[in-house]
């Protein structure tokens, strides 16, 4: 037994001893794999060397340089940001030199801190740094003014509002800028005027501005273009707009009256005076000058027409326009014939215009002339709807709508007159006569008025008692109040009683003491009556009135006879009880017993 135990243990220790030698066999190919520690620490260590520092000031461009030491292969640095408790990536190098141009203006002016990590291949990891928390500055110019001095006319603001200039080839045009920056380094200006650039202002000093004379400026525009540059390397820009005339403007056809051979009135307009002008690709006509004598004075006219008035006969007119800059063009001669004796105008008749009407609207107006007599054939009526009677064009129609051919009687054709409530019907006549003068008329406004009128009853709408004693058992009045309408009316119709105190400030408002609507048709037969109580609640005067109509919902003929005013007093009451003014004491009680015994007396002796 002793003996086969032995051979057993034998047995184990054998096998314990050969199954490590087996498994080292299967996995020695592993086992040299694994020679090399991976994730290790890196030897290399990695620091700005040419910040950014803690509380530098960062602008434009800045250098980031880094120094390595140690042992290891660095593969690639990854640059990071630290913005707002967020880190972004700036740039990834990934071989030398190890170096970044980084650009700050790409970020809003801030605190921010900078992060580089280098990638170590030996060990398969990284080793990092940190700049110090740093500010970025940037201000990028601002320019303050731009302008050229002494323009003759513009702003040189737009495209629209150039800076124009009258001046000869070889002068000056001068620039001035201004801008704000805490670097500013230098300013340039393109795109002026004539052949050649200015030089730029600065570096250095900075004479902000620029005398510019080309030696050959040339009639036209041009957009000169201030840009400003700073240390930082930031720029701002702004254009200026100008132009250079020296040629005066040319007239083209204008119209003399009505176009005819003669002119039948002493009152010549004449138009498309300064539409009819051009001065070309310049500054545009300022104005016209006309004369009568040959040249001798001329008369100046801002606008596009104008009216002459000049004596019957035959008339030679120069006319020539002058451009935004003062250059005058060739004056151009026409002749003007007149032969005018205008007919005279008595007036307009006109039906009644309310909204109740029905059909067109009869219009007349009456002329005469003492010579040739009216044509009714050439004269006519125009009219149009204006919002307020005011002006020499009907705002809302827009134009003047002539009458046809019915001479000086005609019918404003509308069906509807209800649309057309307060608008005035404005009109106007052209007046022609026999030998062909003519006279336009002024415009003349009807007003559209509501055809219905709402109104209290002015005699029977009244209080039942003006003095009372004040009080809930005392002070009761009871106003009879008659509403009535000019037509029937079926519509609702709101009233109400206020009242307010005699003695009342500007700041106290009326009180609604009762508010009635009455029923849709309460007014078709045109009348209703009304009874109201009102109690005065304390001694004084209190003012009442009854009210149509308070939120003026329904347009009336006339709103001014919508309010009926009443006074009613609250007596002063005396300690007694009694009321002063109507409990007359009892010697006036004997006083007047004994007067009247006297007359009876005396009447029967």
């Amino acid at each position: 037994m002793q003996g086969r135990a032995a051979s057993i243990v034998l047995i184990f220790l054998l096998a314990s001893i050969v199954s490590p030698l087996i498994n080292y066999n299967e996995n020695s190919e592993i086992l040299s794999q694994q020679n090399i520690v991976k994730n290790s620490p890196s030897n290399i260590s990695i620091a700005f060397s040419n910040g950014p520092n803690t509380n530098d000031d960062i602008t434009g461009l800045h250098t980031l340089t880094f120094t390595l030491s140690g042992t290891g292969n660095i593969s690639s640095i990854l640059i990071e940001i630290l913005d707002s408790g967020t880190w972004s990536t700036v740039t990834n190098l990934t071989g030398t030199p190890w170096l970044k141009h980084f650009d700050s203006t790409a970020y809003a002016n801030g605190s921010y801190t900078l992060r580089a990590t280098a990638w170590d291949d030996d060990v398969a990891n990284n080793t990092s740094a940190l700049s110090g928390q740093f500010n970025i500055v940037n201000h990028i110019p601002e320019i303050t003014i731009f302008k050229v001095l002494n323009p003759d006319y513009g702003t040189g603001d737009s495209a629209t509002d150039r800076a124009w200039f009258n001046i000869e080839s070889d002068d000056a045009i001068s620039f001035r800028w201004g801008a704000i920056d805490d670097d500013l380094k230098r300013a340039t200006l393109s795109n002026a005027p004539g052949p050649g650039t200015p030089p730029a202002d600065g570096p250095g000093t900075l004479a902000y501005g620029w005398d510019w004379a080309s030696g050959d400026m040339s009639e036209g525009v041009s957009n000169p273009r201030l840009t400003v540059f700073d240390n930082s390397g930031l720029s701002n820009s702004s254009t200026i707009f100008i132009g250079i005339d020296r040629t005066g403007p040319t007239m083209g056809t204008i119209s003399i009256g009505d176009g005819s051979a003669w002119q039948q009135s002493t009152s010549v307009t004449l138009s498309n005076l300064i539409s009819a002008s051009s001065d070309g690709q310049g500054s545009g006509v300022s104005h016209v000058e006309w004369s009568d004598d040959i040249g001798v004075t001329w008369n100046i006219v801002n606008t596009d027409s104008t009216t002459l008035t000049i004596d019957e006969g035959v008339h030679d007119i120069a006319i020539r326009a002058i451009d935004n800059v003062g250059n005058t063009g060739p004056s151009n001669t026409f002749t003007i014939k007149v032969d005018a004796t205008d007919p005279d105008g008595d007036g307009w008749i006109v039906d009644e215009l309310t909204t109740s009407k029905i059909g067109g609207a009869n219009v007349s107006y009456v002329a005469t002339d003492e010579q040739s007599g009216i044509d009714t054939t050439a004269s006519y009526i125009q009219y149009g709807f204006d919002s307020n009677g005011v002006g020499q064009t009907p705002d809302l129609s827009g134009r003047w709508i002539t009458l046809g051919t019915n001479g000086l009687d005609g019918i404003v054709g509308l069906e509807n007159w209800a649309t057309k409530s307060r608008q005035h019907l404005m009109l106007q006549a052209v007046v022609v006569d026999v030998a062909g003068n003519s006279v336009t008329t002024a415009p003349a406004s009807y007003q559209i008025l509501p055809g219905l009128d709402l109104y209290w009853n002015a005699t029977e709408t009244n209080l039942d008692r003006l003095v009372v004693r004040p009080g809930e058992n005392f002070g009761n009045v009871t106003i009879t109040s008659v509403l009535e309408s000019n037509q029937d009316y079926g519509g609702s119709v709101i009233v109400r009683l206020e009242s307010a105190p005699a003695d009342r400030t500007s700041t106290v408002q009326w009180t609604v003491m009762e508010s009635r609507t009455l029923a849709t048709g309460s007014l078709s037969d045109s009348t209703e009556t009304m009874i109201w109580n009102y109690t005065v609640p304390n001694s004084g005067q209190y003012d009442l009135r009854l009210v149509i109509d308070y939120a003026d919902g329904i347009d009336e003929y006339d709103e001014g006879n919508n309010y009926n005013h009443m006074v009613v007093t609250g007596a002063a009451i005396t300690s007694a009880g009694i009321v002063p003014s109507f409990a007359p004491s009892i010697i006036a009680l004997l006083f007047a017993g004994i007067v009247i015994s006297h007359l009876q007396r005396r009447s029967n002796d």
